[in-house]
């Protein structure tokens, strides 16, 4: 018996993307039901989704609770073995479903599979150049320890997460507004393990209507995620002994680092000098490696 994907997509005030979204979800083999989670939308996303006639679509209703209740609501309701989580701006890309099954056959351990992204604008032309980066590799296996310095996986629809696995792990914990994802994937990789797929399987829309992305976030926006990974006890019961402090320490970085590039893409680049100070600040070691991933971030990888 084949494996179900259930394709869960919180959306609110989505409607210039939503459409665009769901026809890159409705277009992969694999895919049993898409369910779109409105959290309180006031434009036209509900009408939108309504208007498309699939019959592997659903619509719930979540209460303006943001988005991490939507996705665990979407999830709770989804009949599929597999979960992919989708934001209601991104895109698929083709055959990124068959891709991510095909993985996971060959991974039985593991509760998630995940890809590579490329970035796209608000009109949806590509703008990354993260093709430049073909065969690259990320962590399989046992992961937890690489993850919890830093996450890189990006949320969205780049990943299947097996369905009895989410909801074991307890799902996107609601008091964090940023990151909440890294603090899923980290509580996921405590108890099994993850398997890469060196391939671009989505479209990654970056504007500033993004939570991640928008003008106003700083480091600092971030950091309640970090104390809230290292005080998890699931996550520390699971990490070597002692190595807490060092990856803790790491992760700060890595976040600073991510938001240097996040400056760089929006052509803020004395905020992104002021950010690699703060990576000097933490780790002078550090800062050769923060300062080549901002560079890259220069050209769109």
């Amino acid at each position: 018996m084949s494996a179900v994907v259930s394709v869960v997509v919180p959306a609110k005030n989505a409607a210039i993307f939503i459409g665009e979204t769901i026809d890159s979800a409705l277009m992969q083999s694999g895919v049993d039901e898409i369910i779109v989670v409105d959290d309180g939308s006031t434009d036209d996303t509900v009408a939108i989704v309504r208007s498309i006639d699939d019959p592997r679509l659903r619509l719930l209703r979540n209460d303006a609770t943001g988005v991490s209740a939507a996705r665990n609501l979407g999830a709770r309701s989804a009949r599929g073995d597999w979960l992919i989580f989708l934001d209601a701006d991104d895109r698929l890309r083709a055959g990124a479903v068959t891709t991510l099954l095909k993985a996971a056959k060959a991974a039985p351990r593991a509760v998630l599979v995940y890809g590579d992204y490329n970035t796209i604008d608000s009109a949806g032309q590509a703008i990354g150049r993260r093709g430049l980066l073909k065969g690259r590799q990320k962590p399989s296996g046992n992961v937890l320890e690489r993850l919890a310095s830093g996450n890189f996986i990006v949320n969205g629809g780049i990943m299947l997460v097996r369905a009895d696995a989410f909801r074991t792990s307890g799902g996107f914990d609601h008091s964090l507004r940023y990151c909440e994802d890294w603090h899923c994937w980290c509580r996921l990789a405590a108890i099994g393990e993850f398997a890469y797929v060196p391939k671009l399987l989505l479209d990654y829309r970056l504007h500033t209507a993004n939570t991640m992305n928008a003008a106003v976030r700083t480091p600092e926006d971030f950091f309640p995620a970090v104390a809230r990974v290292f005080s998890d006890e699931l996550i520390l019961t699971k990490l070597p002994d002692g190595s807490a402090p060092r990856l803790r320490q790491a992760a700060e970085i890595h976040l600073v680092t991510y938001s240097a590039t996040q400056a760089v893409r929006f052509g803020r680049y004395r905020e992104a000098l002021a950010y690699l100070g703060m990576v000097g600040r933490r780790s002078l070691k550090a800062v050769p490696r923060s300062a080549a991933k901002i560079a890259l971030a220069c050209i769109g990888i």
